[in-house]
């Protein structure tokens, strides 16, 4: 029989990353957070955590971890029903999810609110590029991920969510500046363009969508979705913005659009264990009626 106690030390681990904060979060000594986590590597005869700043799981310590994330769903279901079970109060579990920034920047905060406000559950997201969530699926390293892979990952299915809509904008100031005669494959080698992270190829992507290749493109790195709005405000250069986050901005002319006919949908899906977890299911729920409300259903640009 699994050991839940020593369980939970290794799942504080995993998710703060740190002994001492694992131990703060379980309120115990870090020593005895260490002799849980020896105890059970013992006993499993394998390495669970690779120690050091942070703390890593193995891919056995990821595989414990998302049974005690899926365990700790269905407790917490039961005492729901059946209070008396503990009578100092239910805990809280957190599940691990990954979401892309933009997603969390305009339709994906309601989603969880929604969930939240009738679950005894928290929430720890991992912010990566809509491209690879998957791989934090994959890994074991989340629960359930919003991703641009339409193909399930193995154990796991795939809902489809909608397309969000980008458009390419940029400030009045830097348009007349960098395209006075028009969007070019020249002009675009000339004006710097925005990118949230080296993994960011949605400007490319435009870009690709109307000439035949992208050409090699002055760039800014902007990890953050409000920063990449302001700074496309401010004329540091242009980028591909979630329509819904610039419609005032356009409206009140701080952007414009760089070609107006000119939109990218990116297709969004859900993808989580194929588990019959009612909590999950749930949280599902949450997420496909947000979804509903916050992309767009068909893929016509």
């Amino acid at each position: 029989m699994l050991d839940y106690s020593l369980l939970a030390a290794l799942a504080a681990v995993v998710r703060e990353r740190s002994f001492e904060r694992a131990a703060r979060a379980l309120h115990v000594s870090p020593s005895a957070v260490s002799q849980r986590i020896k105890l059970l590597e013992q006993r499993l005869g394998q390495v669970l955590v690779v120690r050091g700043p942070p703390c890593e799981p193995t891919e056995a310590g990821r595989l414990l971890c998302r049974h005690v994330e899926q365990v700790g769903m269905l407790e917490q279901d039961l005492l729901t029903q059946m209070p008396a079970l503990a009578p100092d109060g239910m805990g809280r579990i957190t599940l691990r999810l990954a979401v892309n920034a933009d997603s969390l920047a305009t339709w994906f905060v309601p989603a969880i609110a929604a969930f939240a406000a009738s679950e005894s559950a928290l929430l720890d997201l991992s912010l990566e590029d809509q491209a690879h969530t998957a791989e934090r699926l994959r890994s074991g390293e989340v629960l359930a991920a919003v991703t641009d892979l339409a193909e399930a990952v193995q154990g796991c299915r795939s809902l489809p969510l909608g397309s969000m809509r980008y458009v390419a904008t940029a400030s009045p100031a830097f348009i007349q500046r960098y395209f006075p005669d028009g969007v070019t494959p020249q002009a675009l080698a000339a004006a710097p363009c925005l990118c949230f992270n080296r993994q960011d190829r949605l400007q490319a992507r435009w870009v690709e969508q109307h000439w035949a290749a992208a050409p090699a493109m002055p760039t800014h790195w902007l990890p953050s979705s409000q920063a990449f709005v302001d700074a496309a405000c401010a004329g540091l250069g242009w980028g591909m913005n979630p329509a819904a986050a610039v419609a005032q901005d356009l409206a009140e002319g701080r952007l414009q659009l760089l070609r107006p006919d000119a939109a990218l949908l990116l297709p969004l899906y859900w993808q989580t264990p194929r588990l019959a977890l009612p909590m999950l299911e749930r949280l599902t729920r949450a997420v496909l009626s947000a979804a509903q409300e916050g992309l767009e259903s068909d893929g016509t640009a």
